[in-house]
């Protein structure tokens, strides 16, 4: 009975985790999404016909997309507890860091646009949802509308400030708080309902359809507008392993769907009283007393709606870093706990000045809706191609059975990107420049860093020939252990090479490492590492990580001691190789992409800190190599 108690508690914390970082993006579309859908620039009047018809689409897209989609399907799809684009890619292309063949190459090419269309989503969602909370000043005062600027920029630099901290101590309330917010919504939106009792018949789908048919071009418009309301659904997957696919479901079928769609029935309903409310629907909805507190409260939504996508920046940078799609990046760790938690500088003062940048050019969250929906609906689109291939490797469905799931998901989310595609001119052309950027950064790394691998293994020995070499040599040996890190176990390391030719000695023992990541984002303890004594003096350690992990070089080290090698940490010298890298012209790579690439090389995190290696211990060793 008490470990029923304990289990009982452990998911309801579970499920207000989830409310609190994973629908927090989603949570606050009431704030702008029904007011755009009557955007005057649509030209479309709020008629009750016009009204139920848009309402329908907003309730079958949320149970379509949401509910179907990514609850119900994409969250079978996990990689041993992970979720995300990246973690999908891994499972739809097993040879992610391997040869590929040609429709492999395309699976990793949309999947890696797809990681970097969620930097844009990272931008854009704290930007609108601070915009569209402070606004709501101007309905209580118009005297504000010359303040939502600089207050939107005062709250995102804080929010950016105290990223440092870590998201632990906060988190504890961004449950409550957002379970106070989808009662509030379901409140108001009861509230409004009985205006106008009428509403409830938005639930069927011909009024939808019928908006469709009736309005043609139009109504293809306005959909753009309707898919605001699905933004943060691919937070659902990406924060899977936080918080498990149970707790999930739990959160969003109890309290997240319920809350949002009374919500937009109240709004509805308003509109239905009085057309005039389409200028602000979500706070009109409110009572007039009540508004200074709704819009603490919103803001407090908004700041933890960033807070997920801001987190979620952090880990897929941390994803592509261990996969080689980006440069080493400096990693915090914020919580001795949580190994999920992390804090990456570089990152956040990038999201930072992003943000502060997009609120002085779009000043209002109207103008930045434009911009707000392609970035997310093109991420839909390509998790759904790369769930046709990872479903049936995982499960074996046949193509068929696949097909035909993925194609009505793709009818719907084309829809809405040929309607997203339509506000291409008016912003949406703003994520889509920021992905290509991330894209190119992310394909001209893993190219780069692919033909510095050759040209190194082009020029390094075989460790069957360097152990010959040593056996005739009389090679001066000095006392302690040299460690020298290897990109390659076969290999061996040019650090090691240089150190002989350049010193001319030879340590009492020496331990090749080489570091290994795994399309699986964590490895058990008891495949963390393998020790292989290739003689007395000389040993070959491989050490494998998830991507989600960080290596760890001492303590690497450490847990070999139950293999037979046993290192004084104190007593132990790294060698390392420091690669200058230099552009030359060939066909292999464009000349402004190799200059591109030495700068990201020059730019990155050091291979003492990224591995963790005590920097008073390292000798490294340079050399030039060409591209």
């Amino acid at each position: 009975m008490k470990n029923d108690t304990t289990g009982g508690r452990r998911n309801t914390a579970l499920v207000l985790g989830a409310l609190g970082v994973v629908y927090g993006d989603i949570g606050t579309s009431p704030l702008y999404a029904l007011r755009e859908c009557f955007n005057p620039a649509h030209g479309l009047a709020a008629s009750p016909t016009n009204v139920l018809g848009v309402l329908s689409l907003i309730f079958w897209v949320l149970i379509l997309l949401v509910s179907v989609k990514y609850l119900t399907l994409v969250l079978r799809a996990d990689n041993h507890g992970e979720g995300g684009i990246l973690a999908l890619l891994a499972l739809a292309v097993p040879q992610l860091r391997g040869e590929t063949n040609r429709r492999q190459a395309v699976l990793i090419i949309l999947g890696l646009f797809g990681a970097a269309l969620l930097y844009g989503d990272g931008m854009l969602t704290p930007t609108i949802t601070v915009l569209g909370a402070i606004e709501g000043l101007t309905i209580a005062t118009p005297a504000m509308v010359h303040a939502v600027v600089p207050l939107s920029i005062v709250i995102l630099i804080a929010l950016f400030s105290v990223q440092r901290l870590g998201s632990g101590q906060v988190g504890r309330v961004f449950g409550p708080v957002m379970l106070v917010w989808f009662v509030i919504l379901a409140v108001l939106g009861i509230r409004g309902i009985l205006l106008e009792p009428a509403v409830l018949g938005a639930v069927n789908p011909w009024h939808g359809l019928r908006f469709l048919l009736t309005h043609g071009w139009a109504g293809i418009v306005v959909l753009g507008s309707v898919f605001l309301v699905v933004t943060g659904a691919e937070a659902l997957y990406a924060d899977m392993g936080h918080f498990g696919r149970k707790p999930i479901r739990q959160a969003w079928f109890a309290v997240v769907l319920p809350g949002l769609f009374l919500n937009y029935l109240g709004q509805g309903a308003l509109l239905l009283h009085d057309a005039a409310a389409a200028d602000n629907p979500f706070y009109l909805l409110a009572p007039r007393w009540a508004l200074y507190p709704m819009v603490a409260l919103s803001t407090a939504a908004a700041v933890i709606a960033s807070q997920a996508l801001i987190s979620g920046a952090y880990s897929l940078t941390m994803q592509a870093v261990q996969l080689g799609y980006v440069p080493r990046l400096s990693i915090l760790h914020t919580s001795a706990d949580e190994r999920g938690q992390i804090y990456m500088p570089h990152v956040n003062w990038a999201l930072m000045v992003a943000c502060v940048l997009l609120v002085l050019g779009f000043r209002s969250s109207a103008n930045l809706a434009a911009a707000y929906g392609i970035a997310v609906v093109l991420t839909m689109i390509i998790t759904t191609i790369l769930f046709y291939a990872a479903a049936q490797r995982l499960w074996g469905w046949s193509a068929r059975t696949t097909g035909l799931v993925c194609a009505g998901f793709l009818i719907i989310e084309i829809a809405f990107g040929v309607a997203n595609a339509m506000k291409l001119l008016q912003g949406g052309w703003l994520p889509l420049l920021i992905a290509a950027m991330v894209f190119v950064a992310m394909s001209t790394w893993k190219t780069g860093r692919r033909l510095v691998g050759e040209r190194m293994r082009s020029s390094s020995v075989p460790v069957s020939l360097f152990l010959e070499d040593l056996e005739q040599s009389q090679i001066v040996r000095v006392p302690g252990t040299a460690v020298f890190l290897s990109g390659n176990s076969d290999a061996t390391p040019l650090a090691l090479l240089h150190n002989i030719k350049h010193n001319r000695v030879l340590h009492e023992r020496v331990v090749l490492v080489n570091i290994q990541t795994t399309q699986e984002p964590y490895v058990k303890a008891e495949d963390r590492v393998r020790v292989e004594r290739l003689r007395d003096d000389l040993f070959r350690v491989v050490g494998r990580y998830g991507f989600m992990e960080e290596p760890h070089v001492p303590r690497l080290l450490v847990a070999c001691r139950d293999q037979g090698l046993k290192c004084d940490l104190n007593k132990i010298t790294y060698f390392l190789s420091r690669e200058t890298v230099v552009p030359k012209a060939s066909r292999e790579m464009a000349w402004w992409r190799k200059v591109f690439f030495v700068f990201l090389s020059r730019n990155a995190q050091s291979a003492t800190a990224f591995f963790r290696i005590p920097a008073n211990r390292v000798v490294e060793l340079g050399m030039q190599v060409e591209v």
